[in-house]
């Protein structure tokens, strides 16, 4: 799968994930109003958590459509649709599949992580097959998902295996891109080496279990927002890919990015997700106002694409 990824960035000369994380703050009124009067919802229980579920959906639809030319991936955040109950989960079952009718790349952000039977679970679900009474269904059916590693091998093995089972592939977390990371993962742990550094390493091995080219379907989480500890993980994995979020809301810009890629400027995907979804709400899109919602994301995207392509 990663193969295809790269593919599919060399194709649109793009390393960029749009994170579908829909806040409900982000969702312009109209969306919502239509979404309720189309389903004939009340304001009140479950009702309204369908219509919330429904304007999140054409929100994302209308997103998706503006920049599937752009972009080869995009990346739906699943807390942000779980916060709904069933209908939000229908809603990114939905979200998953339009963007494939798209022939965009999913990264199911579900940072997932446990043991044996449970870890494999959370895998079919995601990537893989479910057995039901002779039958192998497709359930999320996402192209990558996250995973945590803080279980280990134990926690890791069983998403590899559904990887080589289905050619898909999985982002382990290594230095994460929010403030507190540090607090566990720059701890010197061994040698006084930081925690992330020995992830590091381990995703490195591990990723020999499922290589697909030049690089593994095993790939890293790398926060944008720490470009020197990404320097050192980019040293200790040569094979591993990269997603890297944290540009723009959070703070990074492509100047922090250099560092991420190989020399031959692949190696990396870069995920920008209120930067460009909700870019509508920033003074320099406002002129788009909440109609325009998708042309602004479609122009904050452009941006951002010719912003990382001053570095490589």
């Amino acid at each position: 799968m990663i193969a295809k990824l790269i593919d599919k960035i060399r194709e649109k000369n793009a390393p960029v994930a749009v994170g579908l994380d829909p806040d409900m703050k982000f969702i312009p009124e109209h969306l919502l109003k239509d979404a309720r009067r189309d389903h004939a919802v009340s304001l009140y229980g479950d009702d309204e958590l369908m219509a919330a579920a429904e304007a999140v959906f054409r929100f994302n639809k209308e997103i998706i459509d503006a920049v599937a030319d752009l972009v080869p991936a995009v990346k739906p955040q699943s807390a942000m649709y779980e916060q709904f109950g069933v209908p939000g989960m229908s809603a990114f079952w939905r979200t998953v599949q339009y963007a494939k009718e798209k022939d965009l790349i999913v990264i199911g952000d579900v940072k997932r992580g446990d043991i044996g039977s449970t870890s494999g679970a959370y895998a079919r679900a995601h990537l893989g097959r479910v057995k039901v009474d002779g039958h192998a269904l497709r359930v999320f059916d996402e192209d990558f998902a996250t995973v945590n590693p803080y279980l280990g091998t134990d926690g890791i093995k069983p998403f590899i295996d559904v990887c080589n089972e289905a050619d898909k592939g999985i982002f382990v977390l290594v230095k994460t891109s929010n403030p507190s990371s540090g607090e566990f993962q720059d701890v010197p742990v061994k040698d006084g080496r930081p925690l992330y550094e020995l992830v590091g390493e381990k995703v490195a091995e591990w990723g020999q279990l499922s290589m697909d080219g030049d690089y593994s379907n095993v790939g890293a989480v790398v926060g944008a927002t720490y470009p020197e500890q990404a320097g050192h993980l980019r040293a200790l994995m040569p094979h591993t890919f990269i997603l890297a979020p944290g540009y723009g809301a959070q703070g990074a810009a492509a100047k922090d990015l250099k560092g991420f890629f190989n020399a031959d400027g692949t190696g990396c995907i870069v995920n920008s997700s209120r930067g460009i979804i909700a870019a509508y709400t920033k003074e320099k899109y406002a002129k788009y106002g909440a109609d325009g919602f998708a042309d602004a994301a479609r122009a904050a995207a452009m941006d951002m694409i010719e912003d990382l392509r001053t570095i490589l």
